[in-house]
């Protein structure tokens, strides 16, 4: 173990327990998320340098690459610590074009539950969430079926856990009428906080909220006031882009992704950065509930 202590402790999904601060695999695939890395050991490497600093929450799906992202973590850390835990995502395959379509009739969702498990070399999957929406964010409309069916998957032991991602509340609160979830995966970032009030319910429940895209995906965060903090703070405003997620709630876990051990090590130094009330208010200006 190095001396870089991971910011955030602990979070418990379920049974669980996994440091706040994870790490997302889905930018080891190649460009657009499809096919292999263009540097597959330095992909082992930033796997390996993950595991060595202390993170216990690994994100993926079988969809990256496709298949790509699994065979990494299995070929970079299995047989895996007892200590890890990897999440992954089922509802969406991927196309030639490097589209998304869903996948989330009963046959389709246990063929990924099944891939999953023989790609990462698993028994048992840790935490299954199921894929909602599409590429432009959350669709209403009933998942009734796709999470019926993840659920007896759950009864037969193929799954431990189970949460939703690219979800609405009211299809969170369907979930939850179905089998207990451990875990909401939306976007969600210091400029893009629709899911403020979601956050809060999910805390007083004791679910996680995993942001994705929580510097702003493909288009990185833009802000006066944040660059004004960060600049105030002597960091960068991706740094403080992650502490300010660590501060808004004890319930939200980090997986921000890299391709370098150099960025993994600045992801985890930067998001320990304290923020102080002053500095909370004004990166909250930032951001509100209608975006």
């Amino acid at each position: 173990m190095t001396d870089l202590s991971l910011p955030g402790g602990t979070w418990t999904l379920g049974d669980l327990s996994v440091t706040r601060f994870g790490y997302g695999a889905m930018q080891l695939a190649g460009p657009r998320v499809m096919g292999p890395p263009a540097d597959h050991d330095g992909a082992l490497a930033v796997l390996r340098e993950a595991v060595e600093l202390g993170i216990t929450h690994i994100d993926t799906a079988d969809a990256y690459g496709p298949h790509v992202t699994n065979e990494l973590i299995r070929e970079a850390l299995h047989p895996y610590p007892g200590s890890l835990h990897i999440a992954t995502k089922v509802g969406a395959t991927r196309d030639e074009q490097g589209g998304w379509p869903p996948a989330r009739d009963p046959q389709s969702l246990r063929r990924a539950v099944h891939d999953n498990l023989q790609r990462l070399g698993l028994d048992t999957l840790g935490l299954v969430n199921l894929r909602l929406g599409n590429a432009e964010g959350p669709v209403p409309g009933s998942l009734a079926e796709a999470f019926e069916t993840l659920a007896e998957l759950q009864q037969q032991g193929l799954i431990r856990h189970l949460g939703v991602s690219n979800a609405t509340a009211e299809q969170v609160s369907e979930a939850q009428g179905i089998a207990p979830i451990v875990s909401v995966q939306n976007m969600y970032n210091l400029a893009f906080r629709h899911d403020d009030a979601l956050i809060d319910t999910l805390a007083a429940q004791h679910i996680a909220y995993v942001p994705f895209f929580p510097l702003g995906g493909f288009n990185p965060l833009q802000s006066a006031a944040l660059s004004a903090v960060a600049t105030r703070l002597g960091t960068t405003p991706m740094a403080v882009a992650l502490a300010w997620l660590l501060h808004r709630s004890p319930n939200i876990l980090l997986i921000p992704g890299t391709k370098s051990t150099k960025h993994l090590r600045e992801n985890i130094a930067g998001a320990g950065i304290p923020l102080s009330e002053h500095d909370r208010a004004e990166l909250d200006r930032i951001g509100s509930p209608t975006g």
